[in-house]
Formats: C-alpha cells, structure tokens, sequence
C-alpha cells in the first residue's frame, strides 16, 4: 500500500491538537487563492489522524519485525483505582468522566469495595499479583496514553504500579493520593504514605490531594486558608512530581470553591463557584481523570486543569438537586450533557482554543451596505471556513435581533462552528448561544458566568496585560487584543500595533485572538510574530459583497502558507 503524505507539523496547545500557529502564515510568499475553499476545520482534523493511521500501517507492514502496538483510535486512559459498588466514585467515576471528554478508559481494580451514600460498609484488596497481572494486560498491549490512580491500598501495591510503570512508560501519570472516602472512610493503610512520597510521587506529572490529604501527606500539618495550601503545595512538589494542584472543595470558610495550581515556579489560584448540594461523591476522582483525559488529547497542563475543574463545577450544578440513596454524600450525572436543553448548558462544553484559528465577526453596518441579512452573513463566513463566529449587532430593535440569533445558532450548530453573541447577554440566553464576548465597558467575565452558567465561552477584549490578568482572574476562556491594525468597524478603537499585541499576548494566561483590521493581506505578518499564545485571527467583513469569498482567500491562504513553510 502506498505511504501517506506526512500530516502537517502539529503543536500540543491547551486541550487540541492543532497547526502550529507560527506557521500558518508567510507574509513573504504571495498569498494565493486555490479553485475550491477548503474542508472544514473537523474535517482537516479528521484526515490528519488518518494520514497518521495509515502511515503508521504501512510501515510497520513493510517491515518483517513484528508490528508495534497500533494507535488507539482515541486518547486513551487507564484507571487504577477501586471499584465503588455505589457507581459515584473510583473506577466507575472515572470511566464515566473520561467518556464525558471523549476519551477511551481501561481500568486495573485495586480493590473491590461495598459502599453506598452512607459511607463504606467493606473492603476486599485485590491480590498484588492479579494487580501486576492486570497492568501488564493493559499496558502491554493497548497503547495507554495517561495513567490515573486513584485507591492504592496497600505498599505493596504502589511498589507494583511502579514497577509497571517503569517496563511500560508512558506519556503522563496523574496521582489522586486517595487516603480517606468523602464519608470518612479509610481506604489506604497509613504507611502508605512513605512509598507515596518516596516512590510514586518522584513519578508523576501531578499530583491532586484535597485539603485533608496534603495534610496527611505533611505529618497532619494544619491547613485553613489559601496561603496555607500554597504552603503545602510547595512542600508536595519536593517530593518529585511536575505539578502540585491542592483542591479546597472542602474549605468551609472560603466563599469560592479555590484549588492552587503549582509548578515549582508560580503559584495560580484557580477560583470557580461552590455549588450547594448533598451529591459530591466521587469529586476528587473525577476531576483527577479529566486532566489525564485532557493530557491524553495533547493538552498543556493548566488548560487540562481548567478543563477538569471547570466540567466538575458544571456536573455538579446539574446535579444539584439530584436524589440518589438515602446517605449524606449522594453521587453526580457525569453525563448532564446528553440531556436535552434547558438541563444541558450549551452545545461546547469544551472550548478548544483552536476554535479561535479563524474568527468571524459579523458587522451590522456592513450587511446593511450590501444588502445581506445577519443570517446570510454568518452562512457565507462558515461556508468560508470560520472556525467561529460572533454576532455584533448594534442597530436592529432586540426582538428582531434575537429572532436573527436564534436562526443562526441553527445554522452554527448544524456546521459544528461555536456562535457567539457580543455584549448582549439577554440575546446570548434567550437564544441558547455559546457564549459572549464583552469589552472593558461590559460586565466582568465572573459576572457574565454567574448569569450564563458554567460551560459557556467567554471572551474579553483586552489592550493592556493588567486587562488580561483581570479576564483571567475573572474566569474567561479567552481574550480578543487588538486593534492591531486601524479599522473603521468601530469607532474610538486605539490601534494598538504589532508592540502592542505582543505586550498583551506574553503576558497572557489566556488564548489570544488578534483582532482589529486583519484581512487575507495581512494576517500573514500577525501570524509571523510566533506568539505562543496567540491561537488566531479575527476579521470583519469591510471590502467585499461576498463575505464567503472572503472568508475562503483568508483561509486558503492560511493552509497555503502553512504547506509552503512545510516544504521549505
């Protein structure tokens, strides 16, 4: 069979696997228009894990050595962990979440246990050498990506995931150092703790105790406030893994729900709202395998913690009022998004910042020149190649815009492309779009969440780093700087200039779009600067009567570029 084409040089960026942004540009190449606009984004993303498929297939067939393990057809996590009897936490929790977040999940069982909502009424240990047997079953053959553990009961059984892990390597390894069940139930001998803090963690890529458990972990240390946890997050890493996340669920001081982020460098509080109910079990295993489910997508570490936190704060606000057993610690829907609307939030759950490759904003000014309806607008930008698009209406009466809006979060959601609304949040909820992009004269961010709800996208339009910071502390997804070049599609808008843009991109914790004048002509010298933050371009229709057409010369000549520097 004859060899794929090489897929395009990928980069691993919060949560997708996507072009290199720094070359999807070339401003010292003509840019040129090919006879057809190309497939969607989806589709491109689709035949680049073929190509991948196929040549790893034919040259491993042209070879008489014996075939590798081939490619999971999805990122792939193994869980090794508990078996819950009542379904909310240990294996059963994280096989649910990683389907949640679209990742496969194989499971090595530590323990079998016998627990409801009251708490845990057994435990059976699994013999050591059925452990050691069930992780070479797994890790010999399946291509595991990420691994998780969850309930290691005994030394015994932390010395055989070690050594397992060192026969078998594998991309990353996330540790929920789960000492004691969400009822107060012991679940690991104490003198676990020395292999943990010896063996395992030297291992792993993240560690993710609660309150309780970084106290165990540090000789029962009192831990109450924030300053605290950081403390204890510092003393963690010294034990060897990458990053340290402190979970404060269990803080019942703190207004917020309040986690510390840190990498040996810089602590990063991570705020989000505490949701009022009785249905936490199984919280901590969760939100430990959605980050090894982000990380086997390719994500950075950050946005794979922002993700997990972020998806367990929406569970449970979906779950809220949820009635399960007759105990005080009921379990969570872990799959709320399959419900039908108002009990899902919104079609993207989970942002992806390559979203932001290609992002379209409609003009109401421009549609009334050509003559175009807002609905018109938004078909020819997709059929253009927009990865995303943003309704900014400010002429027409409200009823008439939000009947507009309702029309094209069909078409958007028809097309896989994310809508959102600009400053009008009214609009954004009664419309079901996906989310909202304010300025600084807006609402905060937080604000917006608390009226949107969790998993909605939030962008802010940001023109200084402290702007960025504050849309970041605020909880927003990402930020839009600019202008970048002069434009005349909104009045009173500094122009901020290459310098500018690169200023509030490096300083940037968030996704940057560049907005502000951008077209087919110049995109390529925005792209050129090689920002790390920088994920894509925005642009207004303001030349031309055919927004498609546009749309496609700006995209065409994106992949173009990119396949020329390729070559060179």
């Amino acid at each position: 069979m004859a060899s794929a084409p090489p897929p395009p040089q990928e980069a691993v960026h919060s949560g997708r696997r996507l072009l290199s942004p720094t070359l999807f540009f070339s401003s010292s190449s003509p840019l040129r228009l090919r006879p057809s606009p190309p497939p969607p984004p989806s589709a491109h993303r689709r035949r680049s894990r073929y190509s991948r498929l196929v040549a790893a297939s034919s040259s491993s067939s042209s070879s008489s050595a014996p075939p590798p393990p081939r490619e999971m057809p999805w990122p792939h996590v193994l869980t090794v962990a508990g078996s819950d009897s009542g379904g909310g936490a240990g294996i059963q929790a994280d096989i649910k979440a990683c389907a949640a977040l679209g990742a496969y999940c194989s499971s090595v069982v530590t323990a079998v246990t016998a627990q409801n909502t009251a708490g845990v009424q057994g435990i059976h240990v699994v013999p050591e050498e059925f452990i050691r047997e069930q992780l070479n079953s797994v890790l010999s053959d399946m291509s595991v990506d990420v691994v998780k553990t969850g309930m290691l009961p005994s030394i015994g059984v932390v010395k055989v995931l070690c050594e397992s892990l060192k026969k078998f390597p594998v991309k990353a390894l996330v540790v929920d150092p789960v000492m004691v069940s969400t009822s107060g139930d012991a679940l690991s001998e104490s003198s676990t703790l020395s292999v943990y803090r010896d063996e395992l963690f030297a291992m792993a890529d993240i560690v993710t105790p609660n309150v309780k458990e970084a106290s165990r972990l540090l000789g029962n240390v009192s831990l109450h406030t924030v300053s605290d946890m950081r403390s204890a997050a510092e003393s963690i890493y010294k034990f060897g893994p990458k990053y340290v996340l402190v979970k404060g669920g269990d803080m019942p001081e703190s207004s917020d729900a309040v986690d510390v982020f840190f990498d040996g460098k810089e602590f990063i509080e991570l705020h989000g709202r505490r949701i009022k109910t009785r249905n936490t079990h199984g919280t901590g295993c969760t939100l430990a395998s959605c980050i090894a489910s982000e990380l086997a997508k390719g994500a950075k570490m950050l946005h794979a913690v922002q993700v997990a936190k972020n998806f367990v704060e929406s569970a449970l606000h979906h779950s809220k009022d949820l009635i399960i057993g007759n105990g005080p610690q009921g379990p969570f829907d872990h799959l709320f998004k399959l419900k039908s609307p108002p009990y899902n939030v919104g079609s993207h759950q989970n942002f992806k910042p390559d979203q932001l490759f290609l992002y379209a904003v409609t003009d109401s000014g421009m549609n009334k020149k050509w003559g175009r309806s807002i609905k018109e607008a938004v078909q020819a930008a997709i059929e253009g190649g927009a990865t995303i698009v943003q309704l900014r209406e400010k002429d027409s009466e409200t009823r008439e815009f939000l009947e507009a809006a309702k029309a094209c979060v069909e078409i958007c959601k028809s097309s896989g492309v994310p809508l959102l609304i600009n400053d009008r949040v009214d609009i954004a909820l009664a419309c079901n779009a996906d989310g909202v992009h304010v300025g600084q004269s807006d609402m905060s961010a937080r604000e917006v969440r608390e009226l949107l709800g969790p998993g909605k996208i939030i962008g802010v339009s940001c023109k200084t780093p402290a702007q960025a910071q504050q849309a970041w502390n605020d909880g927003a997804d990402y930020i839009g700087c600019g202008g970048v070049f002069p434009t005349t599609t909104k009045a009173n808008n500094p122009t901020l200039g290459f310098e500018g843009l690169k200023t509030v991109s490096l300083a940037s914790k968030l996704p940057v779009v560049a907005i502000g004048g951008i077209n087919a002509s110049n995109a390529g010298s925005v792209i050129e600067l090689g920002l790390p933050n920088l994920m894509g371009v925005a642009y207004a229709l303001v030349e031309s009567q055919d927004e498609r057409v546009d749309y496609a010369e700006l995209h065409v000549a994106a992949e173009g570029e990119f396949a020329e520097a390729q070559r060179l």
